[in-house]
């Protein structure tokens, strides 16, 4: 603080004397403008030099007075330092502009020109005012040239920004204050072992040579590929700011503006630019060739964040990519985090989400009012699994499930099959990591399963289980969300839906996907071949994901037979027996129900799938609400009759007849 003190104290002095120093020189050019040449006064020499000398004696120090250095970092030569100077005198002192009027012999023209300049200062340059030149590449000066007026004539203003440089006010220009995000990631959270190893192979890379590349960081997830650029920005001593590519303009005037401001603001500031295109297509509208343009223009220290790699940016770049911590170093960061004796919370934590360190630290370290109902084990996985839920939300429904084992009426193989998913699901990473299988088998870790059966025999029922037995979050993929008429539109929807899910908070659960499974077809037209390789898209996407992907079908044979070979367990899901149909009825009501004398032998005896007893059984208890408030077999069979009518299933009247016994009346 006190450095600072000092610095501002002597940069103040040194600007007080150059601006002496300046109002001897206008004064010297208005006397030669009034008197013609000749010898100049003594006593405005005198003063010249006690000025310059003021001013060589201020600039001693390290760092040295903000004009200099500027002219330092923008390659300012001494024509062009005092050119500015003689600019930024009119925002700082009142007594310039009339000086400038006499200096000009002209009281029209109380503004700096450069012909005023070419007067007042030693060894002018004509070639200062080029656009190529630091005064006007650098947007340090604005020139108003208006009509025919010669440009050596036109009245010069310094930029605002400039100005309280030379003061010594050094903050962000407020043109790009709106569009820049400072970072909020925590540097006080220790990075992952193998993404450490990544900062130092991108500190190396960058400063192997002279240029200054893009460092383009490659990956899906975006805390790791920020926190990455954190610590990489934390070795070179700068702060890391953050651009979403929205922010940037479209048309090429603006970009190479707006690249110039980034570029002089990192030699103003100790700054470094993360560019965000993770949501950008490389190959797809008017934003991608946006991005190149910038990125090629703006020389400053850039990384741009993008979940494909770029190509052709117009400047040397490096590619890294990036991953989250493996699930080695997530089950440490856990344990280095959970209390003793919670190791084996940390093994499920990380086996079975994918987060990074920071998400780990913040989830972890939550005081403990915080919590939800239940044990700590139990509000820290329903904390996991709501770090990766709203991702999914904008194409898929979350279903909130609390069916049990017990509410799913199956055949013993059925049911066998659906215990060994969830047996799979719990304990992959003891096979496929402590037992090593997974060294073995590098594709298909994941499950796939495809649930088979004609509409109502527990297919959503069945997945609803195993969410609620797994502690998972249940998604029903919306088609109408994923599926697109434009081309590649659909298959830039189910990436986003495989990336998020493959945090491993959620299961996938695809309602009628032979709609989007379907078999590929002979290629005749266009149409033909894109649909096409929508499957194939998919097909990959199926092998390589490692979650729980549930399929469910009224139609297998539909499907393609190259996702019949990418599932792992086939459930089919018959029609339920007469025993099975009975086992249904007795538990379709819940205790709290008022149920009176039901016959659930003759109630088995109707053909009807588990879904269509649930809708009678419903509107059984709504006509029984209405009728005095028990459910009794009146109620069931009317409501079962209305049933067999909306299915247009022939309807036997003797079958749906029903009197109450003698003693029931009574």
């Amino acid at each position: 603080m006190t450095e600072c003190l000092t610095w501002h104290e002597t940069n103040g002095r040194y600007l007080s004397a150059a601006l002496r120093w300046l109002r001897a020189r206008l004064e010297q050019c208005a006397r030669r403008a009034t008197y013609g040449a000749g010898e100049d006064p003594d006593d405005l020499v005198r003063e010249e030099r006690a000025a310059a000398e003021a001013m060589q004696e201020a600039s001693v120090g390290d760092p040295p007075p903000a004009l200099m250095l500027l002219a330092s970092r923008l390659g300012l030569s001494r024509f062009e330092q005092d050119l500015l100077l003689l600019c930024a005198a009119m925002e700082l002192d009142t007594r310039v502009p009339a000086l400038c009027a006499s200096a000009q012999s002209d009281s029209h023209r109380p503004y700096p020109t450069f012909a005023l300049a070419m007067t007042a200062f030693d060894d002018p340059a004509w070639e200062t005012l080029s656009p190529q030149r630091p005064l006007r590449y650098w947007r340090l000066l604005d020139v108003a040239q208006a009509g025919s007026q010669p440009l050596t004539a036109s009245a010069l203003r310094v930029d605002e920004r400039i100005a309280s440089y030379v003061k010594g006010l050094n903050e962000l220009d407020d043109r790009l204050l709106s569009m820049l995000v400072a970072f909020d990631e925590r540097l006080d959270v220790p990075l992952a072992p193998s993404q450490c190893e990544t900062v130092d192979r991108i500190i190396r890379a960058s400063t192997a040579g002279e240029s200054r590349p893009v460092i383009e960081l490659v990956g899906a997830d975006q805390g790791s590929k920020r926190m990455i650029a954190g610590w990489v920005a934390r070795g070179a001593g700068r702060r890391l700011l953050r651009l979403s590519a929205d922010f940037l303009p479209l048309h090429l005037p603006e970009i190479e503006s707006m690249a110039r401001l980034c570029q002089r603001e990192s030699l103003l500031l100790p700054i470094m630019f993360y560019l965000d295109a993770d949501d950008v297509d490389p190959a797809a509208g008017d934003r991608p060739s946006a991005i190149r343009q910038f990125v090629a223009r703006c020389g400053a220290p850039l990384f741009l964040s993008a979940r494909e790699p770029w190509s052709r940016v117009g400047r040397p770049y490096l590619s890294f990519d990036v991953e989250k911590p493996t699930r080695i170093e997530q089950a440490e960061a856990w344990r280095g985090l959970l209390d003793a004796g919670e190791e084996q919370l940390a093994e499920r934590l990380s086996a079975q989400f994918s987060l990074d360190v920071q998400s780990i630290h913040d989830i972890a370290s939550r005081p403990a009012p915080t919590w939800a109902e239940g044990s700590r084990a139990t509000a820290m996985w329903e904390a996991c699994s709501e770090q990766v839920r709203p991702r999914l939300d904008s194409l898929a429904q979350r279903i909130t499930s609390r069916a049990t084992w017990d509410d799913l009426v199956l055949p013993d193989e059925q049911t066998q099959l659906l215990r060994q998913i969830a047996a799979q699901v719990t304990h992959r990473t003891t096979v496929y990591e402590h037992w090593e299988l997974g060294q073995r088998v590098q594709r298909g870790l994941g499950i796939g399963a495809l649930f088979a059966g004609e509409s109502g025999t527990g297919k959503t029922l069945a997945a609803e289980v195993l969410s609620s037995h797994l502690r998972l979050d249940l998604y029903r993929i919306d088609l109408s969300s994923v599926v697109s008429k434009y081309i590649g539109e659909t298959e830039k929807n189910l990436r986003r839906l495989f990336d998020a899910a493959e945090a491993g908070g959620c299961i996938l659960f695809f309602d009628e996907a032979d709609a989007l499974f379907g078999k590929r077809t002979e290629v005749k037209d266009s149409h033909d071949r894109y649909a096409n390789i929508e499957i194939n898209y998919l097909l990959q996407r199926m092998e390589a994901f490692r979650g729980l992907a549930i399929l469910a079908t009224n139609l297998r044979n539909t499907l393609d037979a190259a996702f019949v070979r990418r599932l792992r367990f086939i459930v089919t899901f018959p029609f339920p027996s007469l025993t099975d149909r009975g086992r249904m009825w007795e538990r379709v009501y819940p205790k709290a129900a008022p149920v009176r004398g039901l016959d659930y032998e003759r109630l088995a005896r109707f053909g009807l799938t588990g879904a269509a007893i649930r809708n009678v059984a419903v509107n059984a208890a709504f006509l029984a609400a209405d009728d005095g408030g028990t459910i009794g077999m009146g109620h069931v069979l009317n409501a079962a009759r209305s049933e067999f009518a909306k299915l247009e299933r022939p309807v036997n009247l003797a079958e749906f007849d029903w009197r109450e016994p003698a003693e029931a009346v009574q």
